[in-house]
């Protein structure tokens, strides 16, 4: 004759299985991915400009990054089990056609932008000539709904546009102005080291259905020659949004006082003419300068809301430009 387990028994039997099941959906990978914050980092290490000097005294400007990796099923499921974390569609992280290791190769060169256009930045601004070409139209984002997927991929370069010349955004939009909506387009792309010739079937534009677009958000490229040699090294840091906090650090660099004893942390895609963008990831990236113990955190204006949500008394300052940044820092009261 059996026994029945007793209570204790059925509910350490319950909790193992649970416990087994939650081991084996961590080892199984979504389809989504899952953004971690990272600490702030100081920038002073990684920026190297020819006649500079490291900045002496309190303070310092400082960088920050998001990890991001494949969420497990549990991860997918309980995703606030991470202090900080976002879940995303793996398509906002790897568009669709576009392969991981492409998506990777794409935010190294992105970063590597980023760096040159915030070196010029901060050295116009100190008054040194700075010589920018246009050299051809960065693809910053694909349409999903657009014959470009699978074809074009971010920071892809288009140099030219059925064989003609387009150096600058204007120039390419001139000639898609001649096509009709769902004519094919020959686009002459350098891909690292590839110079690829792509035919992309062209789709209506939302705004202006007779107009024909290729369906990818455009940024301007431009060979940057600079009057001092500048190096960043930021390791295997990827993307443009360090672009604000490296032009801070040339300045400093440069014998400028720019962070007034306080540790300053920045975010922001930097362009050529000082304007600053918007980037992702500001949830976490508000997490990390929270933990690094920041005194301040510069962020794009378009980012600035999502910041405050999460700064629980870390201040945030709202930036537009390079010299707007500059001009929020040194209006800080003095430093206690």
């Amino acid at each position: 004759m059996s026994k029945l387990a007793t209570p204790a028994k059925v509910v350490g039997l319950l909790a193992g299985l649970l416990a087994l099941a939650a081991i084996i959906l961590y080892l199984i990978p979504s389809n989504d991915y899952l953004l971690l914050p990272d600490g702030a980092h100081p920038v002073a290490p990684l920026v190297t400009v020819q006649g500079g000097h490291n900045p002496k005294g309190p303070g310092g400007i400082y960088f920050v990054d998001v990890f991001e990796r494949h969420a497990s099923m549990f991860e997918r499921l309980f995703p606030w089990i991470h202090s900080g974390a976002t879940l995303v569609p793996a398509n906002e992280i790897v568009p669709p056609g576009v392969s991981d290791q492409a998506a990777r190769q794409a935010d190294l060169r992105a970063m590597t932008i980023s760096q040159k256009v915030a070196a010029a930045v901060a050295l116009r601004r100190l008054g040194y000539k700075i010589i920018a070409k246009p050299s051809g139209v960065i693809v910053a984002a694909v349409d999903g709904g657009s014959h470009a997927v699978g074809k074009l991929q971010p920071s892809d370069l288009i140099v030219a546009v059925n064989g003609v010349p387009t150096p600058a955004i204007p120039l390419l939009r001139a000639q898609l102005a001649k096509l009709k909506p769902g004519d094919a387009v020959a686009l002459t792309v350098d891909r690292g080291a590839e110079h690829l010739t792509l035919h992309v079937q062209t789709i209506a534009d939302p705004v202006n259905k007779k107009h024909a677009i290729v369906g990818f958000a455009p940024e301007q490229a431009a060979e940057i020659k600079l009057p001092l040699k500048v190096r960043i090294d930021a390791g295997n840091v990827g993307g443009p949004s360090a672009g604000l906090a490296f032009a801070l650090e040339v300045m400093e660099k440069l014998g400028r006082n720019v962070d007034h004893g306080y540790r300053v942390a920045a975010t922001g895609e930097i362009e050529l003419n000082g304007a600053v963008t918007a980037i992702g990831g500001i949830k976490q990236k508000t997490f990390g300068v929270r933990e690094a113990k920041a005194d301040v955190f510069l962020v794009p204006v378009d980012n600035a809301a999502d910041a405050r949500r999460y700064a629980h008394g870390l201040r945030i300052i709202a930036v537009k430009s390079f010299p707007q940044a500059l001009h929020a820092l040194a209006t800080l009261p003095p430093k206690p």
